[in-house]
């Protein structure tokens, strides 16, 4: 029964995320309609989705259908442009006059028009109910692998950040201005980090140090990693649920102690304690919520359901606690200072694919799939309804300024066929613009498959973590030694 209910949820999901889409496609196409029907445009057919129609409706004159191909959508104006190759043929009467350009250039931009004004529609949506705010704060480093670039720069854990090739920082992550995204789209051979390191007397030195970055090893059908230095956030080392005849237990561990040192060594993250577990004996130095300290030594053990399991490895046996998650604050943002925050994203986005030392490229833009993946895992979150209206904010102001490009066979080329019609005062026609528009039509094809291969790659993934299949640990009372 429970995996029934698992994949209904599952489907009802992905339910969900095709009525998104199909929303933001059929208000853009909205807008060309409209416009179209105002300035007295003939219109053959209105379609979401490409291909042959699986179903079709005539209502008002206008073929309304729906492809078999999922992705975009059209509406047939065949006196806007020769789309036949793309959109199909359309039923063109005889005496169809041809279009003014004034008209052609209103047509043609509508549909980004709508684009926008459904941003706002969802970022006002955004501004009354709020999302969750989606940042890491604090630039205080908590942990570096030893074989970490960030360790031979000489950067320690109790670091804080304070600039990234010169860039101002403070927070971990969030809104591409965050630590991590600016080392991800560092443009430099070397990273110039700017610190405050705490010195012994509780004075702060101010240092200048440069590291060299890692690309992790990616499979061939993946997306290029981006660059990492190995530097993870600050977190609190707190001690949450103690499992029964662990190890922590045996040694005392309570629910609630935070931990200072691990082998005389300050702690800063969780992932310290974790790192000198896997070599044995933890001497830990511990804090009690009511300000005390004490000690413990703790001997990671393997679980006894563990025994024999790939990935098994020997662990102290507590989780980790902190603050409740479901406590995340929540922000309010202007409708405008969301569409001015989607754009200003877009133009980084698009200056980082464009800049011959960035490692950000083409395959690191996403298609329908990659996007729908992303919908998807916001909606099984907690808030996550509240993040696809934050999203719809940044989706539409992308489609609506990908399609006013001045590229052909999207709008932003019918715009500047139009414009140029005016200024020339003849339309501009011929087997050149037909040859443009087919050989721009096949290379967006090409680019859709391209990424569509990389999103399907990445939702695949490479070789499993067989660490992450394991079953919560259960200890035997008598202790399984590693």
């Amino acid at each position: 029964m429970d995996t029934l209910l698992s994949y209904l949820e599952t489907a009802w999901l992905i339910l969900l995320v095709v009525l998104f889409f199909n929303v933001m496609i059929f208000v853009h196409e909205l807008g060309h309609f409209l416009a179209g029907k105002w300035r007295g445009a003939y219109i053959d057919r209105f379609q979401i989705w490409f291909g042959k129609p699986l179903w079709q409706k005539e209502i008002g004159g206008v073929k309304w259908g729906i492809g078999w191909i999922p992705a975009g959508g059209f509406v047939s104006l065949p006196q806007l442009a020769d789309m036949q190759s793309v959109e199909g043929e359309a039923d063109i009467p005889a005496d169809l006059k041809p279009l003014k350009p004034l008209d052609k250039v209103i047509i043609a931009a509508a549909g980004p028009l709508f684009s926008l004004l459904l941003a706002y529609v969802f970022a006002v949506v955004v501004w009354i109910v709020g999302k969750p705010v989606g940042e890491i704060p604090g630039t205080t480093i908590g942990y570096i692998p030893p074989d970490s670039p960030a360790a031979q720069a000489g950067l320690l854990p109790g670091d804080t950040i304070t600039a990234i090739d010169g860039q101002p920082v403070t927070k971990w992550m969030g809104n591409m201005e965050g630590v991590r995204e600016l080392v991800a789209l560092s443009e430099h051979e070397v990273i110039t980090l700017s610190v405050n390191r705490p010195a012994a007397d509780g004075s702060m030195q101010q240092l200048t140090l440069t590291s060299a970055y890692r690309l992790p090893e990616t499979k061939w059908w993946q997306r290029k990693a981006m660059r990492q230095i190995g530097i993870s956030p600050a977190l609190p080392s707190v001690v949450g649920e103690v499992l029964p005849n662990s190890p922590a237990e045996r040694a005392g561990l309570q629910k609630g102690q935070r931990i200072l040192r691990a082998n005389g060594e300050m702690v800063y993250a969780p992932a310290a304690v974790i790192a000198a577990a896997e070599k044995g004996a933890v001497q830990l130095e511990l804090q009690n919520p009511n300000g005390s300290t004490c000690t413990a030594t703790v001997t990671p053990e393997i679980p006894a359901n563990w025994q024999g399991l790939p990935g098994a490895r020997p662990i102290l046996g507590y989780m980790w606690g902190g603050e409740d998650a479901s406590a995340l604050a929540t922000e309010h943002p202007s409708p405008q200072a969301q569409v001015n925050q989607s754009f200003r994203w877009m133009g980084e986005t698009l200056a980082k694919v464009a800049a011959p030392g960035s490692s950000v490229g083409m395959e690191h833009l996403s298609g329908p799939v990659g996007i729908g993946n992303y919908l998807y895992r916001m909606l099984e979150t907690e808030a996550g309804w509240k993040l696809i209206f934050w999203f719809a904010v940044v989706l539409n102001v992308n489609l609506a300024v990908l399609n006013i490009l001045p590229l052909p066979i999207v709008d932003g080329g019918h715009v500047v066929l139009g414009t140029a019609e005016i200024i020339c005062r003849r339309p501009v026609s011929g087997k050149l613009l037909d040859w443009v528009q087919n050989l721009f039509f096949f290379l967006l094809l090409a680019f859709f498959l391209f990424v569509t291969f990389k999103d399907v790659g990445d939702m695949v993934g490479g070789a499993p973590n067989a660490s992450e299949n394991l079953p919560a640990p259960v200890f035997s009372a008598q202790g399984t030694r590693p």
